[in-house]
């Protein structure tokens, strides 16, 4: 029986400086869970480096889990998982989208890679793809049975009606999909569109879980090789009250009230306003008080109130106000009011002069 080097290499990185920019604390560790038997042993890991395994490998292998908990909340994360046997395959499984968050951007060979104490994200209308990586698999007559094919198990779980995944019970996912994978290489999965639950397909919030397990033998029970997540947020929406469509407006604008709803992690939200009809792709004027810059790693909802922007308006005549969102995946405009604005003041009269 040998140990086994745990290399945690700059993987944690990323989490500790997301912990010094939002002063929120995270505490890293690998698991060790040995099979069959189940026992487990817990090792707090540093940023980078590497250290011997604090258990034996038995004949039956172990498992390592790399995981990170998130202070405030308190919320755990599995981030990535590993397992070490005497004829087991290697699995990778990487999960890219348009969003960039957490994606290895120094990596340019055909398969991506990601950073993984960052969790992936994308938008509920966007794509995603999912690459795995296999090796090591067997072909020979003689060759066990789980040395020679491993599964591939998809999982996706709802965070609920404005839910962020925090508390998430992630042993109550639902099971969606499983295929078989017998060959060594890189398979690509390309998906259009997310499968979470939800009547609405624009709101749904949740996440996918792409998993390879391995085969159960005499000396190890199936076992996970390796496993990514991708969260999916919902699309955002808005509104404009406080100016009705084609209203005429006399003297001053009136106080308007912008109504943001779901705005993506990683986004930048504003009023414009322009002369004419509504017109995709114009650059107008950003009313003042409405810019809304999030940073985060959930949406959020904004309620504006907007006042004393008449300054906005350089002339009269025809008016359009839109709310437009840029986010990693474009820019898109969530609400919009057209109207007249006449601010000029006419005197009818005559006068008569007596000599």
């Amino acid at each position: 029986m040998k140990k086994f080097i745990i290399q945690t290499a700059a993987i944690l990185s990323a989490t500790l400086a997301v912990a010094s920019a939002t002063e929120t604390t995270y505490t890293n560790f690998i698991r060790q869970i040995q099979l069959p038997t189940g026992v487990q042993y817990d090792a707090s890991v540093a940023a980078s480096g590497e250290q011997l395994s604090p258990l034996e490998i038995n004949p039956g292998g172990a498992r390592f889990e790399l995981w990170t908990v998130k202070s405030s909340p308190l919320t755990n994360y599995l981030l990535d998982t590993r397992y070490v046997g005497a004829y087991v395959p290697i699995a990778q499984v990487v999960i890219d989208c348009e969003d960039t968050y957490g994606k290895d951007l120094t990596n340019t060979g055909p398969v991506p890679s990601n950073i993984p104490a960052m969790i992936r994200r994308t938008r509920a209308d966007r794509p995603f793809s999912v690459y795995i990586t296999t090796s090591g698999l067997l072909s020979g007559a003689t060759d066990p049975a789980a040395s020679k094919s491993v599964k591939l198990l998809r999982h996706v779980q709802s965070y609920g009606l404005a839910g962020t995944g925090v508390i998430l019970d992630r042993t109550q996912a639902t099971f969606l999909s499983q295929a078989s994978i017998n060959a060594n290489g890189v398979q690509t999965l390309t998906y259009t569109l997310n499968s979470i639950p939800g009547s609405d397909r624009t709101k749904v919030s949740g996440e996918e879980r792409f998993s390879v397990f391995s085969l159960a033998d005499y000396q190890a029970p199936e076992s996970q090789l390796a496993s990514q997540f991708i969260q999916v947020w919902p699309v955002a929406d808005g509104a404009i009250s406080g100016i009705t469509q084609n209203q005429s407006i006399r003297f001053s604008m009136p106080q308007v009230t912008l109504t943001l709803n779901d705005l993506y992690p990683d986004s930048r939200t504003y009023a414009q306003v322009y002369r004419g009809e509504p017109q995709l792709g114009t650059t107008g004027t950003i009313v003042p008080g409405s810019h809304q810059i999030i940073n985060d790693s959930v949406p959020q909802s904004r309620v504006l109130t907007l006042m004393n922007y008449d300054d906005t308006f350089d002339s009269d005549g025809r008016w359009t106000m839109e709310i437009l969102t840029v986010t990693p995946f474009g820019v898109d405009r969530l609400a919009h009011v057209s109207f007249t604005l006449d601010r000029t003041i006419q005197l009818n009269g005559s006068f008569n002069t007596i000599e």
